[in-house]
């Protein structure tokens, strides 16, 4: 009895984390669909969705600020899940998605686009030139992800650790090859790579979005699978073993989806720092660790921070627009350092 009592209050307490996330990320769609530089109300809303709308209300609903809600949505959610997931894999509270280089290899493969891209694109049409910059930066974290694993499966064997030092030295490498981009490019693209490097939803559209998020939601999705192997994984790698985990082959599958969902996101939003990082931490102050409830959790969690961040650098100037990395920074670099006092063991 004292049991059904203990289990029952577990899961009314997560019922109610749930039902306030969820909540929570209706609160933040609605605002990030009704409040801007031109506000519009919940009738202007609802009149555009039933085809009533006016030509303004509809453009700004549909095809500004609807894209770029679903896009904060589904980065914040995976950014997180893929953060909740490294750090389960590798046990390690401060590991973030940007550990083994993607960020580092998107953002190569964008800066060379914007400084030499005239080169190989200026013959493409309009409609083609919308998507040269993100392929190129999804292109350019799956090469670099490919670099990673297969160099850190060097002799049959997966090594965590190699594959962190690897990521460190392709983002060191990657980091070069930027500054030599940057030296080497005009103040107009200095000024398009400024802004990129922080991270911004502003240029999001539906023929972008759709795309990136398919493959972040599809990627994502694939991670929540894992949630068995993850928890075995806190017991130990031979624990894992000894439960009949395929300790290699699920590090090496839950690095390329991380890889695919963090590539897919940084090619449309640019590099957005710490939300994998704190999401999960902010999901663990909260509910249990293990990862059937961190993972989902942290998804909401991931999704209302971005939604907020975005909310906030959209109105906190206008019209001018604060780069959404900058304002994740200021949430994420005070927390990081807390994590570090907090855990100054590590």
């Amino acid at each position: 009895m004292a049991q059904l009592t203990a289990n029952y209050r577990v899961w009314t307490f997560l019922g109610l984390i749930y039902a306030g996330l969820t909540g929570l990320l209706f609160v933040a769609i609605f605002l990030a669909l009704t409040i801007g530089p031109v506000s519009l109300t919940f009738e202007q809303i609802w009149d555009s969705l039933s085809g009533a709308g006016t030509a303004v209300s509809d453009t700004i609903l549909f095809n500004i600020r609807a894209p770029r809600m679903l896009l904060g949505a589904i980065v914040g959610g995976s950014l997180a899940i893929a953060g909740a997931s490294l750090q389960g894999l590798l046990r390690n509270p401060l590991a973030d998605p940007g550990l083994i280089g993607i960020t580092a290899g998107a953002s190569l493969a964008v800066v060379f686009v914007i400084v030499l891209g005239d080169t190989f694109v200026g013959s493409l049409p309009n409609f083609a030139l919308a998507l040269v910059l993100p392929v190129a930066a999804f292109l350019g974290g799956i090469a670099v992800t490919v670099i990673v694993l297969m160099t850190a499966r060097i002799g049959g064997q997966f090594s965590v650790g190699r594959l962190i030092l690897v990521g460190v030295a392709i983002t060191a490498i990657a980091s070069a090859l930027i500054g030599i981009l940057i030296y080497m490019s005009n103040d107009q693209q200095l000024r398009e790579l400024t802004f990129w490097t922080m991270g911004s939803l502003a240029k999001s559209n539906w023929n972008t979005v759709l795309i990136a998020c398919g493959v972040m939601v599809l990627a994502s999705g694939m991670l929540l699978r894992y949630r068995r192997e993850l928890d075995l994984f806190q017991l130990g790698e031979r624990a894992a073993f000894h439960a009949g985990v395929n300790v290699a082959r699920v590090k090496f599958q839950i690095c390329a989806l991380v890889a695919i969902a963090v590539g897919a996101g940084v090619s449309v939003a640019g590099p957005i720092g710490f939300v994998g990082l704190v999401a999960p931490h902010m999901t663990r102050l909260f509910v249990q660790a293990s990862h059937w409830v961190v993972l989902p959790v942290s998804a909401l969690v991931g999704a209302n921070i971005l939604l907020f961040a975005d909310l906030f650098v959209r109105n906190a100037i206008p019209p001018a627009e604060i780069p959404i990395g900058i304002a994740t920074a200021i949430l994420g670099g005070p927390f990081f350092l807390w994590l570090l006092l907090r855990n100054s063991r590590l």
